[in-house]
């Protein structure tokens, strides 16, 4: 049932904007919750690696004195990574193109961050 709501919300995530090609729900602890990734991606290694850059951002950004950490930017030649925190217990990672609007990208996923809280 959870997964069923999580995978709406990514699925609506992912359908608001061409510029969005996969995201995930991923537990702090690396495991993936629901997730729309291309067929070629590991969800394992994803899970691993979104919830490893979180845990490093959260930290780098009290130990340098920059307050709560609201997200994870990682741009590429491909695209962008863009992870941020859904409630206590999730990150949810957004994978975008390289053209993407991200001022439109990060309104989309903080609304979608808000709806997972309120379901996990």
């Amino acid at each position: 049932m959870r997964s069923d709501i999580l995978g709406s919300i990514l699925s609506d995530l992912n359908g608001g904007s061409v510029d969005i090609e996969a995201s995930a729900v991923i537990s702090t602890d690396g495991l993936i919750m629901a997730a729309m990734l291309p067929a070629s991606m590991d969800e394992d290694r994803v899970g691993a690696m979104a919830a490893a850059m979180l845990s490093l951002g959260d930290r780098t950004a009290q130990e340098l004195a920059r307050g709560h950490l609201e997200q994870v930017l990682i741009k590429g030649d491909n695209g962008y990574v863009l992870m941020t925190h859904a409630g206590d217990e999730a990150v949810l990672s957004v994978m975008a193109k390289p053209s993407a609007r991200l001022g439109l990208i990060f309104l989309d996923v903080k609304r979608a961050a808000e709806s997972i809280a309120k379901v996990i």
